[in-house]
């Protein structure tokens, strides 16, 4: 009965480290959404002000000024198919003959497969259109392409905000069931999970936000595309958890998150 009492007691502390260390996670993820979260609208308005952006004319284009559009002509170095990225994907790079304005003097890349790659040569010219530090478009005899890159990650950051905030709610939930069976056991209560977890419900949990955040497609802009985002995310991935959750809900399941540790 002793060695029992004593197991029962080094349970109900070991459950209570283990809430420490969830709401503690919680704590770190609730920062870090906040720290994404800022960055939201200093990233809309950069995208905003490259959406507004005009052609440089005038004094713009002699002093090369950065808030407009501007167009550089310059004779192609080099232009070849080449491996990127880890997976080595194939691109085909071009560089420009300086000297060149920044950032028309970095070697950019067209789609292999596109009809500008198929004829920009070395020796020849080429207009590229830059904003700021962005290389925006390349133009060859009236056939264009638009260059990867642009302003466009205000939707990523509402997305990487959403996953966070939505982790810290789940470390929270976790740190609550700890806590919960650390109180049971000591007192000497059995442990009945109030929330079952199995894989099913774990996926639907865990892995249903981010997967809503990052693969949700926007056509929209700016403030719009973030607004569009927290709706599609709240429509798809909080009915799927709440469901997850509710489902078989007095249901047998492990006790902890990667176990069952979430139940509350």
């Amino acid at each position: 009965m002793a060695l029992e009492t004593t197991g029962a007691r080094e349970r109900a502390r070991g459950e209570g480290w283990e809430a420490v260390g969830w709401a503690l996670l919680g704590v770190v993820l609730l920062a870090l959404s906040f720290a994404l979260g800022s960055q939201v609208p200093q990233q809309i308005a950069y995208e905003e002000s490259f959406l507004a952006a005009r052609p440089c004319a005038g004094e713009q284009v002699e002093r090369g000024t950065a808030a407009c559009l501007r167009t550089t002509r310059a004779t192609v170095l080099s232009a070849r198919p080449a491996k990127s990225g880890p997976k080595k994907a194939t691109i085909f790079e071009v560089r420009l003959r300086g000297p060149v304005p920044a950032p028309a003097d970095q070697p950019f890349h067209l789609d292999p497969d596109g009809e500008l790659s198929r004829r920009v040569e070395p020796g020849e010219e080429v207009e590229v259109v830059t904003w700021r530090d962005v290389q925006v478009s390349v133009r060859q005899d009236g056939v264009g392409e638009t260059l990867p890159g642009l302003p466009d990650e205000a939707t990523m950051y509402v997305g990487l905000t959403l996953v966070g905030v939505w982790l810290t709610g789940v470390a929270f939930i976790a740190a609550f069931g700890s806590a919960r069976r650390a109180r049971c056991r000591a007192a000497g209560r059995p442990v009945t999970p109030r929330v079952g977890f199995g894989m099913a419900k774990i996926l639907c949990v865990v892995v249903v936000p981010p997967a809503v955040s990052f693969f949700c497609l926007t056509v929209w802009d700016a403030w719009v595309a973030a607004g569009m985002t927290v709706a599609i995310w709240a429509l798809i991935a909080f009915p799927a958890t709440f469901a997850a959750l509710r489902w078989d809900r007095d249901g047998p399941g492990p006790a902890s998150l990667t176990a069952g540790s979430g139940t509350a």
